[in-house]
């Protein structure tokens, strides 16, 4: 009911966590659903599965890695792997950093590479540093840092 009524009733636009909530969703007709961590190769037939069953399914890539491991598994049916580029703005828990020479080259062959096969939907930076804030101030400056890393990547 909560997702719901985040959505506005579209069903659409949800970000998850677990592959057990992405599943939860979707039986409940959710069909846009982004996976919040960057695929693990063991997990990556139940995100196929999740890819062919939903309008879109998307993931989070931090690594060549990452990448290739898609284009080794292609989507059948025309369908595509829909992607974002996990930047890591200070949480250090998952992503690359932004100023990482390796992050615009893993941007460009993302966004350059394969895209019948994987596209590049966007970047995105999750502020997990902010839970151990203690007040408002703190979590603004945090949110400030992100933002501007955020976008002086995009820039660049």
């Amino acid at each position: 009911e909560g997702a719901e009524l985040a959505t506005g009733g579209s069903r659409r636009g949800i970000v998850v966590s677990t592959l057990a909530e992405a599943r939860f969703f979707a039986a409940g007709g959710f069909d846009d659903i982004l996976y919040a961590f960057p695929v693990p190769a063991w997990r990556l037939a139940e995100c196929s599965a999740l890819a062919q069953r939903l309008q879109a399914f998307q993931l989070l890539l931090d690594s060549a890695q990452g990448l290739e491991l898609l284009l080794q598994n292609p989507l059948p049916g025309g369908k595509r792997w829909l992607v974002w580029l996990k930047l890591d703005c200070g949480n250090s828990r998952a992503g690359i950093r932004p100023t990482d020479p390796e992050a615009l080259a893993l941007a460009r062959a993302i966004a350059q590479g394969s895209p019948e096969l994987v596209t590049l939907v966007g970047v995105y930076a999750h502020c997990g540093n902010t839970y151990g804030c203690r007040d408002i101030p703190a979590i603004q400056a945090i949110a400030r840092d992100t933002t501007a890393a955020v976008l002086q990547f995009v820039t660049a």
